[in-house]
């Protein structure tokens, strides 16, 4: 997979944490910087939309969301990002961290996975209200860039155990151990991406059987083992082509792992609707 762009000489708000809180009244760029931001892109950090009050709207992969009053979306490193002309409350929080910062946090949070697939949370007034105040300590210790660090640390890592919390509210169990499969499925296919793993190893790897792994994986997306991973090449070649518009379909076909680009073609049509030259136009 592509690696992602490194953070800009602008991002961090403070002296030794790369992390950046935006509000309607701190953190804003300058006109001047915010011309020479463009309108879609790929964020080299994890981001966080929370609406205290109003709504708005952003594009995440393609698919546009709306945001209403406590409801949070949030976006990971590689997923391509359009915030959209509609009018955005006066009431949120933008929050963007990248890998340093979670590598130094106590615990891991299985929400930036993604597992349930879907990029906003929900919260409950209780929850809004807790989401509410750790922003606002943030945003105080964030106004002063030599803050100690791990401050700072201690309020984020409070932040995400809220949002891991509220994203699997529905669920019986985090822990359950399919959910926990699940998820391994799913940081298997992201490193194993480009290789095009079959349903076999897929199924060793998790120790478990084929028949288990497609009733996993049916669960959760709603797809065959095999249709996720056919969506999720999908959808790294339309990444790739909105960072790459001058590479040739074989190029591409190669880059994914595809020995023969005519049979990528035909997938990419059958899957988007579109030909890959067609989406190269629409572009342009």
């Amino acid at each position: 997979m592509h690696s992602t762009p490194p953070l800009p000489e602008w991002f961090s708000q403070h002296n030794q944490l790369p992390i950046r809180m935006v509000t309607p009244g701190f953190g804003q760029l300058s006109p001047e910087a915010a011309a020479k931001h463009p309108s879609i892109h790929r964020l080299p950090y994890y981001f966080f939309l929370f609406m205290e009050k109003g709504h708005s709207r952003y594009t995440v992969d393609l698919e546009t969301f709306n945001i209403e009053k406590h409801e949070l979306l949030f976006s990971l490193p590689h997923q391509i990002q359009q915030l959209t002309s509609a009018t955005q409350g006066n009431h949120y929080y933008k929050l963007g961290f990248d890998d340093y910062c979670l590598s130094r946090l106590p615990r891991q949070y299985a929400f930036l996975l993604n597992p349930l697939n879907q990029q906003k949370i929900r919260f409950s007034p209780a929850a809004a209200a807790r989401l509410k105040n750790i922003y606002t300590m943030l945003l105080a210790l964030l106004s002063t860039p030599d803050t100690d660090a791990e401050l700072i640390l201690a309020h984020l890592n409070s932040l995400l155990t809220e949002m891991n919390a509220a994203y699997f509210a529905n669920e019986a169990k985090q822990a359950d151990h399919k959910l926990s499969a699940f998820i391994k499925f799913k940081l298997f296919i992201e490193n194993n991406l480009t290789t095009h793993p079959s349903i076999k190893q897929i199924a060793k790897e998790l120790a478990i059987s084929t028949d288990s792994l497609y009733q996993l994986v049916k669960h959760y997306s709603g797809q065959s083992p095999k249709e996720y991973l056919t969506q999720r090449l999908m959808l790294e070649a339309r990444r790739r082509m909105y960072y790459s518009q001058h590479t040739s379909v074989k190029e591409l076909a190669f880059e994914l792992g595809f020995n023969d680009p005519d049979y990528f073609s035909r997938l990419f049509k059958k899957t988007t609707g579109k030909t890959v030259a067609t989406f190269f136009q629409d572009l342009s």
